[in-house]
Formats: C-alpha cells, sequence, structure tokens
C-alpha cells in the first residue's frame, strides 16, 4: 500500500523534477491510500494557485485510490505522533493513516525525513 504525500501529488500534479518519482504510486490505483487530509490540502492549493475547476480535478483523480476518513483511532494515534515526533498536524494524521494501513510514504516533505516505511526525495 503507498500513500502520496500532498507535497508530491502537488509536485505530480505541476510535472515538477520529482514527478516522476511519484509516478509508480499514484498509477498503482488498487495500492493508493488517499487520506482525506491529503484531498484537503492538494484542492486548497490548487484553488490557490488556479481556480476551482481544476482543484476537481486534481481531487477527481486522487479520489480513484482507497479514500481514508479522519476516524477517531487515527485522529488518537495522530495526536501521539504529533508529541512524539514534533511534527505537524496534517503530516501526523498521514503518519497515522500510513501505519494503519501498513502503507508507504511518498514525499518531498522534510517533516518526514528518515521516518520508517518513508520514501523521500529532496525538493
Amino acid at each position: 500500500m503507498n500513500i502520496v504525500d500532498s507535497s508530491g501529488w502537488l509536485e505530480y500534479y505541476a510535472n515538477g523534477k520529482n514527478a516522476g518519482f511519484y509516478e509508480p504510486a499514484i498509477t498503482s490505483i488498487e495500492d493508493l491510500v488517499v487520506p482525506t487530509i491529503t484531498m484537503y490540502e492538494v484542492f486548497k492549493r490548487v484553488l490557490q494557485q488556479r481556480d476551482e475547476t481544476q482543484a476537481l480535478l486534481s481531487i477527481a483523480i486522487m479520489q480513484q485510490g482507497n479514500i481514508v476518513d479522519l476516524t477517531n483511532s487515527i485522529a488518537i494515534n495522530a495526536a501521539k505522533i504529533s508529541f512524539e515526533l514534533k511534527v505537524p498536524m496534517a503530516d501526523s494524521i498521514i503518519l497515522a493513516t500510513a501505519r494503519q494501513y501498513e502503507a508507504t510514504i511518498w514525499t518531498q516533505d522534510e517533516d518526514f525525513e528518515g521516518i520508517e516505511n518513508v520514501k523521500y526525495i529532496k525538493k
């Protein structure tokens, strides 16, 4: 199972220099886990930088994966992770979701660097 962090989705959509790094995770739809927090972050950023139509198109692609809502157990585990690792709320929710689904996180977000089961690439 794979989770692409918001930074990865945005890099992929922008066809940035690291877009190819994320392609295997994004195109393996059956193994793709999409926390709703990443949908929030991607929609908001695309809306800021482009428009609502582009933001909706971005989300439509993400919705092909296995969408995971923020549950009580994920929220509590995320709070523990945030406290222990000193990572921001959204990152801790993504990490808690990855741990629950035994997924690998694909990211270029420095907050994840050095964490187990994370495929990190520098921006």
